[in-house]
């Protein structure tokens, strides 16, 4: 899919192409077999590393991993990591990498541990430092707010675990082509929730909601939400759960007077669908996130 070339065309212009062109995106990391074999062999004990969004995305890969029966799998925000634990391997995540505590953990690592980089831009450094890359420059990214990137990386760990992603991508061109609710984009306040996998993309999220369109979102573990959170909810409140939720939850968020949003699609797609969201609450507010508040599109930290 082509882009605009200059970003001063449209508001958004970047995201917006960038978060539509994910159906074929997935298909392309779903395919590329010969990466899959780059990641860690089944059996082996894995951490996997990225800072916000790769970090959400760490998480979902970790679970699926690990419940999947490929081995011990634990995911860490990069600047918190503790890999000194005997892991086999470890797999950092990274759009631009060039993240500080990334590289610097990689770094650290060098030489005593396996590395695999999973990375967007393949002119990074980082490309140099790990043992083996894993470079999706397709699903690269002008745009501050990143979206394709983070979900073809997870569409790639997902085929590499043996997981057929059809349906998932049906349901994305689904997810970019449906009208959004004007209800949705007009809530005062929305709380994604996951269970298992889903956690980490209810996470993420929440932070597109909040890096786009400044906007007040939470994100919870679903079986957690009920413990204080439920709190929050009130009319003109949307409570979102990705995937299958917990018995009883929606009747629960239903007394609140809060709308519940459970969608039908892939979760990966209902991420997609949240994304969107995220775009037109952006819009509404007069607000451009490809250039955010705040934010750059990596974090280089000084010395």
């Amino acid at each position: 899919m082509s882009e605009p070339q200059s970003p001063s065309v449209t508001p958004a212009a970047h995201m917006a192409a960038e978060l539509a062109s994910q159906p074929e995106t997935w298909a392309r990391a779903a395919s590329m077999t010969r990466e899959h074999a780059l990641l860690p062999a089944p059996g082996a004990r894995v951490a996997v590393v990225g800072c916000g969004t790769s970090w959400f995305m760490a998480q979902s890969y970790a679970w699926l991993r690990e419940t999947g029966g490929r081995g011990e799998t634990d995911a860490f925000a990069a600047s918190e990591a503790f890999v000194d634990r005997g892991y086999d391997a470890v797999v950092a995540l990274t759009r631009s990498g060039t993240t500080t505590e990334v590289l610097e953990l990689v770094e650290r690592l060098r030489g005593r541990v396996r590395t695999v980089g999973v990375i967007g831009d393949p002119t990074s450094p980082l490309v140099d430092l790990v043992d083996d890359a894993v470079t999706l420059p397709f699903a690269d990214e002008r745009s501050v707010v990143q979206t394709r990137f983070a979900t073809s990386a997870l569409a790639l760990f997902r085929a590499s675990l043996g997981e057929d992603l059809a349906g998932a991508v049906a349901d994305a061109r689904v997810a970019v082509a449906e009208e959004l609710d004007p209800a949705l984009v007009d809530a005062e306040q929305v709380t994604f929730l996951g269970r298992g996998w889903t956690v980490g993309l209810a996470h993420e999220a929440a932070l597109k909601m909040r890096e786009a369109s400044q906007s007040w979102t939470e994100s919870y573990p679903a079986m957690e939400y009920r413990h204080g959170p439920i709190s929050i909810a009130a009319p003109g409140r949307v409570t979102w759960q990705f995937g299958e939720p917990p018995a009883g939850l929606a009747d629960d968020v239903a007394v609140t007077g809060a709308r519940f949003e459970a969608g039908g699609l892939d979760p990966m797609a209902e991420l997609v669908r949240a994304q969107r969201l995220a775009l037109a609450r952006a819009l509404a507010r007069g607000l451009d996130p490809d250039t955010p508040r705040n934010l750059t599109r990596s974090v280089i930290l000084g010395g």
